[in-house]
């Protein structure tokens, strides 16, 4: 028997799952790892709770499925993405905590490089556009910040790596320094041409090269054995690395131009394939590598994300204390055909893809004596879907690809009506797979094609199975009045936090 194993390696937590040779998962085991808020803005994690946290989940989840390390065949990464750590790679020195994607220290940087260069040349370089969310500023803040980083850095005594260097180094007893493409086109650092990075972008940063991991391919090649000193006490091919959400969309079997999957979760990830070709986008999307599989040609995607999705559940339940938990807010939401007219846009850090304003703010439009409890439960939902739809419709524009399905995971896709509307409101069947931790599958399947597990992506593609499927029954006419209340509601939310002097 066949047995792969993925380390997931997620913004709160971690997990280690072992899948079988058809990807059906066999054990797993999962921890969390604290939260560290130094100031407003600020996000950190401690490198080797968890790295010690990986240990703890490797171990236990081959205690769960009876195994040892030697029976299984390969391991595969997948992390969440612009989260930095520096470190030396010759002696193990941290020298700072990760810095958390979330992390908002490099938006100084940020702001003063948009007066310098011209955000077109960005875009067309990277893929990507001017924000501190990307590794590049949290790295020039280290070199900056941290006593004798940058005089280490420049005589090759630091790496700064993404979760999946890290983990790679650990595992591997410091043989990999590596880091696979789909991370690599998150540092705002890598050309997204050659995938190879780019003289002009670190100059821009001042971040001196030999300071990065090598950029691998996500799958097709062995980077490394584990350390028999390791979690595993044995010798097991590092061999695929994907990033969180590129890791979905390969988990989703999403390997054909046009085929994309949304995520939904405390946010929502929409990512569709576009092929061999980078495409830039003009609807305030970030184009990223999808994949690469050994010498191939590598496959790229565009991206959109929401901010606020299942979060706006939890403000429900939390804030206003309209339900005790998400069960009962679907159960509300279902019990009405429709809104009764209320339209809520969750902008509670202004507007993301595809309009970023930052000067909006939330509102709840729509109201009238008519609307219960159960309206506010359902628009709730529908906030979501509507969100998700602006960035699919941006996606078609920019790809020119007509979707004509799309593959949902994360947990919301549990709530039955914000599926149902969401299939209404794109016209489109919304198809939830059998398999729904498709994350740690993607990271799974780079791996087990790397050693053999699986010939090609054809067979992959064969495993994946169909759990639930919901279909459009809106008519064309009632979906359209809908979205067009939904822009009135979002033109709301504009020029609500105003720099300028307003008169009282």
């Amino acid at each position: 028997m066949n047995y792969i194993g993925a380390l997931d390696q997620g913004t709160t937590s971690t997990r280690f799952i072992v899948f079988d040779g058809k990807g059906i998962i066999v054990a797993s085991h999962q921890v969390e790892h604290q939260q560290i808020y130094p100031k407003p803005g600020w996000v950190e994690h401690d490198p080797w709770e968890i790295w010690d946290n990986s240990c703890e989940c490797i171990s236990k989840a081959l205690k769960k499925a009876n195994l040892q390390g030697t029976d299984i065949q390969g391991i595969g990464i997948t992390n969440q993405r612009e989260t930095i750590i520096a470190w030396n790679p010759k002696t193990g020195k941290v020298w700072h905590n990760a810095i958390v994607w979330q992390d908002l220290r490099g938006a100084d940087l940020i702001e003063e490089l948009k007066t310098k260069v011209d955000a077109s040349f960005l875009q067309k370089r990277s893929g990507l556009i001017f924000s501190p969310y990307f590794a590049a500023s949290k790295i020039a803040w280290l070199l900056d910040s941290v006593p004798d980083l940058r005089d280490a850095a420049t005589k090759g005594d630091v790496v700064f790596g993404t979760i999946d260097t890290w983990l790679t180094w650990n595992l591997t007893g410091g043989k990999a320094l590596v880091t696979d493409v789909t991370n690599a086109s998150r540092y705002l650092l890598m050309n997204i041409e050659t995938c190879q990075w780019d003289d002009e972008l670190l100059a821009l940063f001042n971040i001196p090269r030999q300071a990065l991991p090598t950029i691998v391919p996500s799958s097709g090649v062995v980077y490394a054995t584990t350390s028999p000193s390791g979690p595993l006490r044995c010798e097991v091919p590092v061999c695929g690395i994907l990033g969180d959400q590129q890791a979905a969309l390969f988990g989703q079997a999403c390997f054909s131009e046009g085929l994309g999957k949304s995520t939904y979760g405390t946010g929502c990830f929409l990512l569709v394939n576009t092929g061999h070709q980078a495409v830039a986008s003009e609807q305030g999307l970030l184009t990223t590598v999808a994949y690469q599989i050994g010498t191939d040609k590598p496959m790229y995607a565009l991206e959109g994300s929401i901010a606020v999705a299942g979060s706006l559940v939890q403000w429900a339940r939390d804030n206003l204390k309209i339900v005790q938990d998400p069960k009962e807010l679907d159960k509300l939401a279902a019990s009405v055909p429709d809104c009764g007219g209320v339209y809520i846009v969750p902008a509670f850090s202004g507007l993301f893809a595809p309009y970023w304003r930052s000067d909006a703010r939330g509102v709840i439009a729509g109201l009238t004596g008519f609307v219960t409890r159960a309206h506010l439960c359902r628009a709730i939902l529908e906030a979501t879907a509507f969100q998700a739809h602006d960035i699919f419709k941006g996606m078609e524009k920019d790809s020119g690809i007509e979707m004509t399905t799309l593959k949902v995971d994360g947990g919301l896709t549990n709530s039955k009506p914000l599926m149902e509307f969401q299939a209404d409101l794109l016209g489109i069947p919304v198809i939830r797979p059998l398999v729904v931790e498709t994350t740690a599958l993607g990271a799974a399947y780079a791996a087990g094609l790397s050693v053999g597990v699986w010939k090609d992506l054809d067979e992959l593609a064969a495993y994946w199975q169909e759990e639930c499927r919901w279909e459009p029954k809106m008519e064309a006419q009632e979906r359209m009045q809908k979205i067009r209340f939904w822009k009135k509601a979002v033109n709301r939310t504009l020029d609500w936090v105003s720099t300028e002097h307003e008169e009282e």
